[in-house]
């Protein structure tokens, strides 16, 4: 339901009308606690955990498809810098975690619960702690065809 109606939200701001935007995310923001403005560029099949309870996520992120999103993670910019996070398709991020930052999530990471990424993460990458820091490699990377 919420991807749909960010879906929704995302193209009628595409399109100039403000309104309908405005209310979905209102809608969220008081319903769920999820901030998801209807500017964040999202993929398909994303889900948010929990319907994002607590999640916020930078009105300019780009966030891939088929990312699994837990509950109270954070996605958004450092002071002093435009850029902000850009997540590749497959990647899960663990409850808790902060992705902040002008930096980009490779293809099929994983982020774990709680974890802070201030870094780049390669594709297929495990990372965990505060600052998050490489695990190890996942056995199976998705290949790019």
């Amino acid at each position: 339901m919420i991807t749909a109606l960010h879906r929704l939200s995302h193209a009628m701001h595409n399109h100039g009308i403000p309104l309908v935007p405005f209310l979905i995310k209102a809608f969220f923001r008081v319903t769920f606690g999820l901030v998801l403005p209807p500017t964040v560029r999202m993929g398909s099949n994303v889900v948010l955990a929990y319907q994002g309870n607590g999640t916020v996520i930078h009105a300019r992120a780009v966030i891939g498809s088929d990312v699994l999103i837990g509950p109270n993670v954070t996605i958004g910019g450092r002071s002093g810098l435009w850029e902000v996070p850009t997540i590749e398709d497959g990647v899960y991020i663990g409850a808790g975690a902060r992705i902040i930052g002008p930096i980009h999530i490779g293809k099929g990471a994983v982020i774990g619960a709680n974890a802070v990424v201030l870094h780049d993460v390669e594709p297929g990458m495990v990372v965990a702690g505060i600052p998050a820091k490489v695990i190890r490699k996942k056995a199976e990377v998705v290949k790019e065809s």
